[in-house]
């Protein structure tokens, strides 16, 4: 009855099996070196460090792009000016040129000099994990404002009137009424951010930060396994995107039980759905 189908299967299957069988077959990659590399200390040490940095950068990035959604939704045409020049200039850039940026940024100010409060060369300031912090964190942020101001704006105005109306500050408004509203707007593509902070920490390699990149490359190139040595990363960049993914699932079903009245179904649930429509097909027929 579904012909089409099961042609496009048959051929989807040969050809995948066409690629693994290729990779599998090739003389000139060494398998053996992927399992014996793939928990080696100096690789797991990198790993590490990359989900460190990408957390860090992705809290310095929400905390920051929330204040600029707040200054880009104010009255005063100052702090809403600086906030839209803010987020111009940091998404019109790519990130890579913006970590170059801070690491090459003793060339143009040797001595970081705040007075009597700090007074410290900018090498020394500007080590290869401050550069990547700032780098990866400032970048988000003109992101994440972008997210958290569509979230603000996705709450109904008058949640807001009503609130100022019970004597609450604009503040308090805030924190008690707007924000958690619109957290449910915010909190998906925030969760898609992340993940792809874990994947662009990468470029961070070009500040000498010794991330899973860097690490595995390391390796590569002493060994001279260097495909193998990026088969490694790449399990590992895997496993770690796929374990957030799972994590932004639920986390996404929490904060849409008070706007949803039937929640999306688990993985489990809808494994088990595909399941029993398949026995349904096969038993008409």
């Amino acid at each position: 009855r579904h012909c089409g189908r099961y042609v496009s299967a048959v051929i989807v299957l040969a050809l995948v099996a066409l690629l693994v069988n290729a990779f599998a077959t090739a003389e000139k990659i060494q398998w053996s070196a992927v399992g014996d590399k793939l928990f080696d200390s100096t690789v797991l040490a990198g790993a590490g460090r990359t989900l460190l940095i990408s957390v860090l950068a992705m809290i310095l990035g929400v905390v920051l792009g929330v204040l600029l959604a707040v200054m880009r939704l104010s009255k005063n045409p100052v702090t809403s000016w600086v906030a839209w020049a803010y987020i111009w200039f940091f998404r019109g850039t790519p990130v890579y040129v913006q970590l170059l940026l801070w690491f090459n940024l003793a060339l143009i100010f040797p001595m970081l000099n705040l007075g009597p409060i700090y007074k410290d060369e900018m090498t020394d300031v500007m080590t290869p994990f401050m550069c990547a912090l700032l780098g990866l964190g400032l970048n988000e942020a003109a992101y994440m404002a972008e997210i958290c101001r569509a979230g603000l704006m996705a709450v109904d105005e008058g949640q807001t009137e009503a609130a100022h109306a019970l004597g609450m500050s604009h503040g308090k408004t805030l924190r008690r009424i707007v924000i958690p509203q619109a957290m449910r707007v915010i909190v998906p593509p925030t969760g898609n951010e992340f993940i792809n902070m874990l994947k662009t920490s990468s470029l961070v390699y070009a500040v000498t930060y010794n991330e899973l990149l860097r690490a595995t490359s390391t390796i590569g190139s002493t060994s001279y396994a260097v495909m193998e040595m990026l088969f490694v990363a790449s399990i590992w960049y895997l496993v770690m995107t796929s374990v957030f993914s799972v994590f932004q699932y639920y986390l996404e079903r929490r904060f849409a039980r008070g706007s949803s009245r039937n929640l999306p179904p688990t993985p489990w649930q809808r494994i088990k759905v595909n399941m029993m429509a398949f026995s349904r097909e096969r038993g008409s027929v």
